[in-house]
């Protein structure tokens, strides 16, 4: 069963060599599996290795397959809800907790790049989240009031402030956090790869899981060519769960999201555009993403065909047509590289983890903030598996829950993002 390549993208075509991961070709035992290499895996990897535990990670293609390595780049902080909500939903400790954790990601990011040495153009130049109309600015401003009472490092741009962070008049507010950025997360997936391994990982390409069976306090998996056998165990397939743990796929919707990339921008044009570098992502329904890569291409980002795409820009030419609404200046712009991949949405768009059994955890739903809380969360992992279910973490553990009607999602998926368009529309 060979892996599927990586789907040609502006970052496969700048990327750095892949690592050599080679596959699982021969019986082996570690103290710790986990299955799939996105952020979340290799991660957990790192931060087990360099606690001494032999651990071993298999992934059914290359490190960074899935939407590790095709995502916007952006660093953001925070979760789907404002502090307060979560204080409410899940008490002051845990909440409190939950709030430090999801804010403070970008941090831990960064630090971690900063202390590996990881070439991938990582920029902590903030991240934007813009108000397009009334009822996002109310919603903008309340994050923000929340925020500020957090001691946060927040700041609410007026219209005016906007205008000239993003070089565009279409919003009357965005919430600026210092502690986002971006990086070329396709790098970042193989400089993580490159730690793991370093600091003592085995990391195994080409080795989709088929089956894990636990014997004797032990877990078996196996692959096309070889088993697996370890005392703990870590699922990290997130989008691209399949039916290798019960009902787990249908716990979540995978939902594609598509990104467009310009060529490198003329200095003068790329200065009228996001100046600062920040990163932007739009409230509203159905969110578009945007930034400045470090060679000046523009990335727009956004809900498109819920099917995999080739390199194919006139599917997103809805993308381009609204990079030229915010800067008419791109017209006659030249758009390089269009690609898409699935991220993992939760029914109530937090995070999941999952502890089926002391020697097994889930992870999963990122819900599109994947980049930093993914990496966060790795350390948390590792600690929770190499020291038990008395060591503390910083999201709720629940049970799996399948989702009713789960086999229409994509039918679901398309009629949320015409009724999502159509209130972004309104303002409703």
């Amino acid at each position: 069963m060979s892996a599927v390549p990586l789907p040609a993208s502006l970052y496969t075509d700048t990327a750095c060599p892949a690592p050599l991961t080679p596959s699982l070709n021969a019986d082996r035992t570690a103290s710790v599996a986990i299955v799939g290499a996105g952020f979340a895996g290799l991660s957990t990897a790192l931060h087990l290795a360099e606690m001494g535990v032999d651990v071993c990670v298999l992934e059914a293609s290359e490190p960074g397959w899935g939407a590790s390595g095709r995502n916007g780049g952006q660093v953001n902080p925070g979760l789907k809800f404002n502090p307060d909500e979560l204080l409410a939903r899940f008490g002051d400790d845990l909440g409190r907790r939950m709030i430090e954790m999801a804010w403070g990601a970008p941090d831990f990011t960064f630090d971690l790049i900063r202390r590996l040495g990881i070439d991938c153009d990582a920029r902590q130049n903030g991240t934007l989240r813009a108000a397009t109309n009334a009822l996002t600015f109310k919603a903008v401003s309340a994050t923000a009031d929340q925020c500020a009472a957090h001691g946060m490092p927040t700041r609410l741009l007026d219209a005016d402030e906007t205008k000239v962070a993003t070089g565009t008049g279409r919003y009357p507010a965005a919430l600026y956090d210092p502690r986002g950025g971006d990086l070329h997360p396709l790098n970042y997936a193989r400089g993580l790869t490159a730690a793991a391994e370093k600091a003592g990982a085995a990391v195994h390409g080409n080795s989709r899981v088929l089956s894990a069976r636990k014997q004797s306090g032990k877990w078996f998996l196996r692959t096309e060519k070889a088993t697996l056998t370890t005392d703990k165990l870590l699922v990290v397939t997130n989008a691209y769960a399949d039916g290798l743990w019960p009902d787990l796929r249908k716990s979540l919707v995978p939902v594609y999201s598509s990104i467009v990339a310009t060529e490198p921008l003329p200095e003068d044009l790329a200065a009228r555009i996001l100046p600062h570098r920040p990163v932007l992502y739009e409230s509203g329904h159905i969110t578009v993403y945007y930034r400045l890569d470090k060679q000046n291409r523009l990335l727009m980002g956004g809900r498109g065909p819920q099917r995999a795409l080739g390199n194919q820009t006139g599917s997103l030419d809805y993308l381009k047509r609204y990079a030229e609404v915010l800067w008419p200046a791109l017209k006659g712009i030249r758009w390089t590289h269009a690609w898409n991949g699935q991220l993992a949405i939760t029914p109530d768009h937090l995070p999941h983890l999952h502890e089926p059994s002391e020697d097994a955890l889930i992870y999963l739903g990122c819900n599109g903030r994947g980049v930093a809380l993914a990496t966060t969360m790795g350390k948390q992992l590792a600690e929770r598996l190499a020291g038990g279910q008395s060591t503390r973490i910083d999201l709720p553990v629940t049970g799996i829950k399948p989702m009713r009607f789960h086999a229409f999602w994509s039918v679901g998926v398309h009629s949320a993002m015409l009724w999502g368009r159509m209130k972004d529309r309104l303002g409703i």
